[in-house]
């Protein structure tokens, strides 16, 4: 599967030495819904991915991506260190150009 570029790093970004490439993916606007909280712009984005890397020290590995209604939708299996593990996960991504607009992950 050719995932779009910064999909792809979002996916494969290695806390916490990828934190500026995985921060640059994302627009100056950006913001990402995750666990009922939203974070807003990429060094907000930046130490939201870093926290729940080190909390859960979790990876996802995407099993497919479809274009849904203007977004680009990506299932994935995450597993870490949280209840439920591995879980199949939903990552709505919004794009414009070689950036994140806004991900929501349900």
């Amino acid at each position: 599967m050719h995932l779009p570029a910064p999909i792809h790093t979002y996916f494969t970004a290695h806390a916490p030495q990828d934190g500026e490439a995985f921060a640059a993916a994302f627009a100056a606007e950006a913001v990402v819904h995750d666990e009922g909280q939203d974070h807003h712009g990429p060094e907000q984005i930046r130490a939201w991915w870093l926290a729940a890397k080190a909390k859960y020290r979790h990876s996802a590995d995407p099993l497919d991506m479809a274009e849904v209604a203007g977004k680009t939708v990506v299932r994935a299996t995450v597993s870490g260190d949280f209840p439920g593990s591995p879980a199949t996960l939903i990552f709505t991504f919004g794009l414009a150009g070689d950036r994140i607009t806004d991900l929501r992950i349900g």
